[in-house]
């Protein structure tokens, strides 16, 4: 119990820290600071993704692989993979629809970013229960 406590206190810092990474007016905003990680290097890309990797160290620690994990770490890899695909057709291909477009251009609550911190570490705590 102990254990599944203090893993979702430091999902809780790791998904912080990717909001304040990410934070930005717009989704093209968003985009922007990625894909300055993205050129970079791809690895840096992922490096700025701690709660990705730090669910997969639990996930391998633990043993523990139920219904709920499951979903967390599908989210999780969509997220990730939503976010490259993203990157890509904006940014490299510059093939992007109007509605897409329109929508890249919205403007976003700040709220918005402390999602993943609202969502995963309870999610996390309920799996490790």
């Amino acid at each position: 119990m102990e254990n599944a406590l203090l893993f979702t206190i430091i999902l809780l810092f790791a998904e912080l820290f990717e909001a304040y990474t990410q934070r930005a007016e717009t989704l093209l905003g968003v985009l922007e600071k990625l894909y300055a990680y993205y050129q970079k290097s791809i690895f840096l890309f992922f490096l700025i993704q701690p709660g990705f990797y730090f669910i997969l160290f639990i996930v391998l620690l633990t043993g523990v692989l139920n219904v709920t994990m499951i979903f967390l770490l599908a989210i999780k890899i969509f997220d990730l993979f939503y976010k490259i695909e993203l990157i890509k057709k904006v940014f490299i291909e510059r093939k992007v629809s109007q509605e897409i477009a329109q929508m890249l251009e919205w403007k976003m609550p700040s709220m918005f970013f402390l999602m993943g911190a609202v969502l995963y570490p309870p999610l996390l705590f309920y799996a490790l229960i």
